[in-house]
């Protein structure tokens, strides 16, 4: 796996997905938080990122995913994770983040779920 992230963004049913690839760092963390912002002032407000080829992150990668929860809140959007590595599913439940977000086993399920 190349440590380089990258991501490519499609909408689906009104959901923005993430397909993301490489090492989820700050820098990852950033690029998702910067893109998923500027969604939001555009009245996007719900979110999938798609980590089957992002099998690793850092806790200030996850940090940047729980600062867009923390502004999809108020304004009633969601966010939801597919095909995450068993190490990070565990480190989301770990750092809080299943309680304000969702892992999904499908990308047809998040869809169905975020639509809601």
């Amino acid at each position: 796996m190349e440590l380089k992230f990258s991501f490519t963004s499609r909408t689906v049913d009104q959901v923005v997905i993430l397909d993301c690839e490489g090492y989820f760092n700050q820098s990852a963390g950033e690029q998702i938080s910067d893109f998923c912002y500027k969604k939001m002032g555009g009245g996007e407000i719900r979110f999938l990122l798609n980590f089957e080829k992002s099998p690793v992150m850092n806790s200030i990668g996850v940090s940047a995913l729980i600062e867009i929860i923390g502004k999809l809140r108020p304004v009633s959007g969601k966010i939801g994770y597919i095909n995450l590595s068993p190490i990070v599913a565990k480190t989301f439940k770990i750092m809080g983040l299943l309680n304000h977000s969702k892992i999904y086993t499908s990308e047809a399920d998040a869809l169905l779920f975020l639509n809601s």
